[in-house]
């Protein structure tokens, strides 16, 4: 049986992007998407522009969409005025985050009329009473994690609070979702957990963002990178670690999986198609 795939995009700020995000979208929708979610910037300084984005997509494509909320930057009221916007239009399907800290600060500062954390702005979508909320899990530990279980804490609390499922940042050994799925059920968290994956477009450039996120790089990973750029087989490898990745996993057991495609459809398209995916009729607006 064929896994259940969904995409990760970001909001276009220029007319260019625009275009970019319109040919993944056209290229990724064949493979059937679960859903497909728009990001907020760092700091939530897209804020508007993901609300065009997602809107967009929902209306004119006729996919699944979620939109990425988080607590940065803005007032309780205002959050909530989002959220409703959304609903408003369709879309009630919500990844409710923290939140980066905002450009120019080191770390996450709450709003003075904001929600302090996830957990609070997880309750009061529930509250609402007409949103699917997702939320991000981490299997390897959190940069602001207080200790090694702090991941595994907040999860439960997350999905306590009116959470549907979690979406996981993404890794590189298969080894560290299966661990960090078995401490979830030991911990009694029996809501879907989706492993997360990040497509390797570049290897320096995921090496740089993996720091950033606290995502480990295996040694035999990186040592094979340094050779494959040596012969021009980047993206064959790249294939090649996904598909490996993900199937790991669809052996243990799991059946969604989420990429987050940083809008740049054809590697990722590929490696679908490696796991079997086959891509169906070409996506139509239905606008």
């Amino acid at each position: 049986m064929s896994p259940q795939v969904s995409f990760e995009f970001f909001p276009p700020k220029t007319l260019e992007a625009a275009f970019r995000l319109h040919d993944t979208v056209q290229t990724l929708a064949p493979y059937g998407p679960r859903f497909v979610s728009v990001t907020y910037g760092a700091g939530g300084t897209t804020r508007a522009l993901t609300r065009e984005a997602a809107q967009t997509l929902h209306k004119t494509t006729g996919l699944r969409v979620a939109a990425h909320l988080t607590c940065v930057g803005a007032s309780r009221d205002e959050t909530l005025d989002v959220a409703r916007g959304y609903a408003g239009t369709g879309i009630t399907d919500i990844v409710a985050l923290r939140g980066d800290a905002e450009e120019g600060a080191e770390r996450f500062t709450p709003h003075a009329s904001g929600f302090a954390n996830s957990v609070e702005l997880i309750e009061a979508l529930a509250a609402e009473g007409q949103f699917n909320i997702k939320v991000g899990a981490y299997p390897e530990r959190h940069p602001d994690a207080a200790h090694e279980n702090a991941d595994i804490d907040w999860l439960k609390a997350k999905l306590d609070a009116g959470a549907s499922e979690a979406i996981t940042q993404f890794f590189f050994d298969p080894e560290d979702f299966l661990r960090f799925r078995d401490k979830c059920a030991a911990a009694g968290i029996d809501k879907p957990i989706t492993p997360g994956f990040l497509p390797i477009e570049n290897w320096q450039s995921t090496k740089r963002f993996s720091a950033k996120c606290g995502a480990s790089i295996p040694a035999a990973l990186d040592d094979a990178f340094a050779k494959a750029a040596r012969d021009g087989r980047e993206e064959l490898l790249a294939i090649a670690q996904a598909t490996e990745l993900c199937d790991a996993l669809l052996c243990e057991g799991v059946e969604d999986l989420h990429f987050y495609t940083l809008n740049r459809p054809e590697l990722t398209a590929k490696i679908c198609t490696a796991l079997g995916l086959e891509a169906r009729a070409p996506l139509r607006n239905v606008a």
